[in-house]
């Protein structure tokens, strides 16, 4: 079969690789993919938010199941786009995926189904919510309700932290900012945790931790994810029961109670206190840079896996892993996550073999003019190395990022130090 999948990030290339070794898959197209998916995959420079466009190519070029990488498509609706066409889409609809578009959505569900979550308030203006800050403790936490590209979340250690992000949101730094949600701080370990639906059932899908700071040692800005590994070093067995009783299954019964049921990925993002998960979010899709983690670990065939997902038989289904560990570096452009350049040459990624098993480089914000590589984005590319301990992960994902030798940018160098400085 013919598949398309729409993104152009490093979780896209990943998904374009890991599907490319798929027995079922036989052309991959990308909307609108990047300079390394262009290497695997024909790729339509095409805007995603665009549904009628990509419609008229999925036919022309006979494609039968389309791939949503990023979360804006999936909270507009693509998937209801498709609902009564021909081609099969994997992905949550319009309603499932509130769960990452409305932070407030999810709150109210975790409230009806008590789900274990952190205590919280919901403000329609910047009065009522600096007058609910004037008396709270602090550390707290403080989100923009609607997506903001993994970046619209404050932990704010004082009130004068406090009121300058709620004016920051109201202001509209994320968009139209019509909620605001304020939340205790949780003193814990936080864990990424997946699993996969089908409309039916669901079925676990790695663990991972991901590094949101721009900085060394956790600190600076918000990004949208400077590195990751996997599996998490806090997952067993217990937890894992935990987590699918407590948190999941609640979920998807509230989403049955409006009628609806997830298909997709489904990314649950958790604070860990003494062995207990509370939901910090929900994401609709894998997670940036999770899935570049998480899929070099998949034995299983990613194609029948989510052909399986969209004929609501995942049961039909085995997941396997490696029994391995998989650390991701970002490579980012100067000045990221603020202003940065585009259109800078990568000189050395050109000529840069990767033949040796379990070594990856997954582009995120490139773009190929005349056979060179020039960055275009904040995230560039992603070094992702698969061995069995994380320590060789890391020092062998550090070499490679030597042999790169961009000088237009920057990485964090103590990726997965929780677990690698032990």
């Amino acid at each position: 079969m013919n598949i398309g999948i729409i993104g152009s990030g490093g979780r896209e290339h990943a998904l374009c690789l890991k599907l490319n070794e798929s027995k079922i898959i036989e052309k991959i197209y990308c909307f609108p993919g990047n300079a390394g998916t262009s290497k695997i995959a024909e790729n339509y420079d095409i805007n995603i938010d665009n549904f009628s466009e990509i419609k008229k190519i999925s036919e022309k070029k006979n494609i039968e199941l389309l791939i949503v990488g990023p979360e804006k498509p999936l909270v507009n609706g693509i998937v209801d786009f498709f609902k009564n066409t021909k081609i099969k889409i994997f992905g949550p609809n319009k309603i499932s995926s509130q769960l990452e578009g409305s932070k407030t959505f999810t709150k109210m569900l975790c409230k009806k189904f008590n789900i274990p979550t952190s205590n919280f308030e919901i403000f329609k203006n910047r009065e009522d919510a600096i007058r609910f800050l004037n008396n709270s403790n602090f550390p707290i936490v403080i989100k923009a309700d609607g997506l903001a590209a993994g970046k619209g979340v404050y932990i704010c250690g004082s009130k004068e932290e406090s009121i300058s992000a709620v004016h920051e949101i109201f202001d509209g730094k994320f968009g139209n900012a019509e909620l605001v949600l304020i939340e205790e701080f949780l003193k814990g370990e936080e864990m990424s945790y997946f699993v996969i639906c089908d409309g039916k059932n669901y079925s676990f899908f790695q663990t991972a931790q991901d590094h949101k700071r721009v900085g060394e040692g956790d600190t600076g800005s918000n990004t949208g994810g400077m590195g990751a590994y996997s599996p998490s070093r806090l997952n067993n067995l217990e937890l894992q029961n935990k987590i699918n009783k407590k948190i999941i299954e609640p979920t998807l019964k509230g989403l049955e109670d409006l009628n609806t049921q997830y298909v997709g990925f489904l990314y649950v993002g958790l604070m860990i206190v003494d062995n207990e998960p509370y939901l910090i979010e929900y994401n609709v899709r894998m997670g940036d840079p999770e899935c570049q983690t998480i899929l070099p670990l998949l034995k299983s065939d990613l194609g029948k896996i989510i052909l399986s997902c969209c004929n609501n038989d995942l049961k039909s289904e085995k997941i396997e892993w490696l029994n391995e560990k998989s650390i991701c570096f970002v490579l980012c452009s100067n000045g990221y996550p603020g202003n940065y350049k585009k259109n800078i040459k990568i000189d050395n990624i050109k000529n840069l073999e990767i033949k040796e098993k379990g070594h990856f480089i997954f582009h995120a914000g490139t773009k190929s003019i005349d056979k060179d590589i020039y960055s275009d984005g904040g995230r560039v590319l992603n070094v992702v190395i698969t061995s069995d301990t994380f320590t060789d992960c890391k020092n062998k994902a550090l070499e490679v990022l030597k042999k790169i030798n961009w000088m237009d940018g920057f990485y964090r160098k103590d990726i997965g130090y929780k677990v690698t400085n032990l």
